[in-house]
């Protein structure tokens, strides 16, 4: 890759279907405002993040149809929530953990043990997802997964010899709610695991956004605003956008609502005005 090609890096975090509707109307609203993050020459994807990733760095999703689309109904999504008493087994797993590594090696263990719905059903969700989108892109393009057996964070992209419908479903792939993905001969789980963002991999790029549906962080976990001050300090310019209070509440009390899509793009439409001065300025140079 030569040194023109690591400009731009925009990093799509994980937040469930509500983050991905979220992230595609804080992208729309920075469109419109004259700022077209989508031509980057770095996307990196987790969860929900990879499969807004993957449609917008296919080149077969127009923006503004993607935002529109969050407000159609959801044929064929898996209903699920992501209830208290999964969120407090994650809690007591961070708790217990040192490491992003002994964490996922925790909540893959978790994922193991969980009944859910077959692989093949919640890969056909994903696909239907990304519809036309099924190849890699010639742009560069990282999907997280975490391995459900040593807790490591691996980020796919088209050198992986792994098909894209697989890498992502993979990466969204959330302990006890959705099934471990088996892919290249291992395990996967969810790509948020180890930070909301991943927004580390965007290492070495000059001009960086993060889109975060979630701010979360913790002595075992970065934040994405932490990762994305160790960009800062490392040389890049950074923008970390995460939801304001307006976003939160339109979100709701389950990620994993399909009729809450609509309303988080909206207000992440709305979000963007506020920084769009900032992210056109660190764009532009």
């Amino acid at each position: 890759m030569t040194e023109t090609a690591k400009r731009t890096a925009l990093v799509l975090g994980s937040g469930g279907l509500t983050g991905a509707g979220w992230e595609v109307g804080v992208l729309w609203g920075l469109a419109e405002s004259g700022v077209d993050l989508t031509r980057a020459d770095l996307v990196v994807g987790s969860s929900a993040g990879a499969v807004v990733a993957a449609q917008l760095s296919s080149g077969r999703f127009p923006l503004g149809a993607l935002y529109e689309s969050q407000s159609t109904p959801s044929d064929g999504e898996l209903s699920a929530r992501l209830g208290f008493g999964r969120i407090l087994r994650y809690a007591l797993a961070v708790l217990g953990s040192r490491t992003p590594e002994e964490y996922g090696r925790k909540l893959g263990r978790l994922a193991a043990a969980a009944p859910t719905v077959e692989p093949a059903a919640r890969r056909e969700v994903v696909a239907r997802r990304l519809g036309t989108a099924v190849e890699w892109p010639e742009r560069r393009l990282l999907v997280t997964a975490v391995d459900a057996e040593s807790g490591e964070l691996t980020a796919f992209d088209a050198d992986a010899g792994v098909p894209l419908v697989d890498a992502v479903t993979a990466s969204c792939a959330i302990p006890g709610v959705w099934p471990v993905v088996d892919l290249a001969g291992r395990r996967w789980i969810d790509g948020g695991l180890h930070s909301t963002a991943n927004a580390h991999l965007a290492a070495g790029y000059e001009r960086v956004v993060v889109i975060a549906p979630s701010a979360t962080g913790n002595t075992v976990l970065r934040s994405p605003a932490r990762q994305g001050e160790a960009l800062a300090a490392a040389g890049a310019r950074v923008e970390v956008i995460t939801p304001d209070a307006a976003s939160r509440r339109a979100f709701g009390r389950n990620p994993l609502d399909p009729t809450r899509r609509g309303p988080a793009a909206r207000a992440g439409r709305a979000q963007a005005a506020t920084h769009a001065r900032a992210v056109t300025a660190l764009w532009a140079q």
